[in-house]
């Protein structure tokens, strides 16, 4: 067997030590994040049995299983490139958030219905160049912002996660003039030594009949 760089064997020792990792693998969880959209939605109550739900960056499915347990007479459209584990509650769509033929079948699906609450757990891919990762974040929740204003109904909610650095504070000012609430939160499932936050804006404001 190959031997295990540095960084290799140091990860698998923080995932050994971490809580909510040992917690996830012995409730049979997917994974750590199933207890960060938990500790969001305990916090804000955005779930309930009826809600209409888009969960942009799915995989692997730890916000998915924690949805569904929750949405017992709504519905839960899941979007990513990777496999999403999931039951019967949820349709999948395999695809990036914003493009064409992705959004395509989110319309599909929704037929003319709109949603409760935009969720994203979307991420970039990791560079090391923190400037370049920080751009790529904020795309993507400009992505999610998107997908408010194309399917949210007035009075619905989002919650982003994103990453603290430059554009943040601007785009959160932004936020507020389509949302009449917007806050931040860091879940103590979140480890301590990394930069993601969760930006939830609640009562998304009725569209101008201009726009």
């Amino acid at each position: 067997m190959p031997k295990r760089s540095k960084s290799s064997e140091r990860w698998l020792q923080r995932q050994r030590k971490d809580y909510f990792v040992r917690k996830a693998q012995d409730g049979g969880q997917v994974s750590r994040a199933h207890y960060k959209l938990e500790q969001i939605d305990q916090r804000f109550q955005l779930l309930s049995a009826r809600k209409r739900v888009l969960e942009l960056g799915a995989a692997p499915g730890g916000w998915t299983q924690y949805l569904e347990s929750k949405l017992t007479r709504g519905f839960l459209i899941a979007v990513d490139p990777l496999p999403i584990t999931r039951g019967g509650r949820c349709r999948a769509i395999e695809g990036y958030a914003g493009e064409e033929d992705v959004h395509a079948q989110i319309e599909e699906l929704l037929a003319d219905q709109q949603l409760d609450l935009v969720l994203s757990d979307m991420a970039p891919n990791i560079s090391g160049v923190r400037a370049v990762d920080q751009a790529r974040a904020m795309d993507l929740a400009d992505i999610a912002l998107q997908a408010c204003e194309d399917w949210l109904r007035s009075g619905g909610d989002l919650a982003v996660k994103a990453f603290q650095g430059e554009g943040l504070d601007a785009w959160v000012v932004a936020l507020r003039q389509r949302f009449e609430q917007v806050n931040m939160m860091k879940p103590k499932a979140s480890r301590p030594e990394s930069r993601e936050v969760f930006v939830v804006a609640k009562r998304f404001k009725e569209r101008s009949s201009s726009a």
